[in-house]
């Protein structure tokens, strides 16, 4: 795999991805490519000219904007390593993702225990001090001040940090589902064909997730109000994240009967918009992956 004109555009969109993470908005989407680049060089280029055409990169950025930017490139780097591998020894897509997205969070938690050890800065700590501030603010400005008792701003603030780690994994899903996309797009003009994700009607989840469901939603039944133990923060999260893996099953079983029934292709799309919004409809996720339904919808 030899370096060419390609590499160099991709290490010219890696250094202009990283110089607009200043830029307010425009930084959104940067985050969301950002993998994208390295993906690309680290499967295609020998793993000596990787790092050759990576730290020019990082040195302007560094000189250009300072040790920030660095500090997000350098984020996303384990990841798209990963992606890379499993691009290169050709792994199934599934486990391609999950190792991302494992990647991904472990960072994530590295960096917040190093914050803490390192820097003795707790950023959980610090995000509820944040949170306690703004609503000690809106409360001495007389808006709803009836509302803003000591007691309510405890339940805002456990409440937020009890969803952070829903928000980090989905965070992470998202992230990768991007790269993976995005880089399998771009490597398709080297001549590789990667695995990608299966058509949405083939979209199932395992049988054993419907038992961690009905585990979890028993729990979240049992525990009482108030607590805030891990057991609760757990299951605080898990039911909406289990809830959304069912909704993504409920959209599968749709494509599954349109592909079966000959639907236009529009009218799954529309029917997968209608369950995304509706939460109660990943009911039928839960009982497509509990009992064999497909199979009623089956061409004989």
């Amino acid at each position: 795999m030899k370096t060419d004109g390609k590499s160099i555009l991709w290490s010219v969109a890696a250094l202009l991805l990283l110089l607009s993470i200043g830029v307010p908005l425009l930084n959104v989407l940067t985050i969301a490519l950002l993998m994208v680049p390295y993906v690309v060089l680290y499967t295609t280029l020998s793993k000596r000219m990787f790092a050759a055409h990576l730290i020019p990169v990082w040195l302007i950025v560094y000189l250009a904007a300072g040790p920030a930017p660095l500090i997000v490139g350098l984020f996303f780097l384990v990841p798209s390593i990963v992606m890379g591998h499993y691009y290169r020894t050709g792994k199934p897509v599934r486990s391609r993702m999950t190792a991302v997205l494992v990647s991904l969070v472990a960072i994530v938690l590295l960096e917040l225990v190093l914050f803490d050890l390192v820097l003795d800065l707790s950023v959980i700590g610090a995000l509820q001090d944040q949170l306690r501030s703004a609503a000690n603010r809106v409360a001495s400005e007389g808006v709803m001040k009836d509302l803003w008792t000591a007691d309510m701003v405890d339940q805002l603030v456990e409440s937020t940090v009890q969803v952070i780690p829903q928000a980090l994994l989905l965070s992470a899903f998202l992230l990768t589902a991007v790269a993976q996309y995005g880089s399998r797009i771009a490597l398709r003009a080297y001549g590789l064909q990667p695995a990608g994700m299966p058509p949405a009607r083939d979209w199932r989840v395992p049988r054993i997730l419907v038992t961690y469901y009905l585990i979890v939603l028993l729990l979240q039944l049992l525990l009482p109000a108030g607590d805030s133990s891990f057991l609760t923060t757990a299951v605080a999260n898990l039911v909406p994240l289990l809830r959304f893996v069912f909704t993504v099953q409920a959209i599968g079983f749709f494509f599954y009967l349109a592909h079966q029934k000959r639907w236009p292709k529009g009218v799954p799309i529309f029917i997968g918009f209608i369950v995304l919004l509706f939460p109660p409809l990943s009911l039928i996720g839960v009982l497509d992956a509990a009992f064999p339904i497909r199979k009623s919808f089956q061409k004989p």
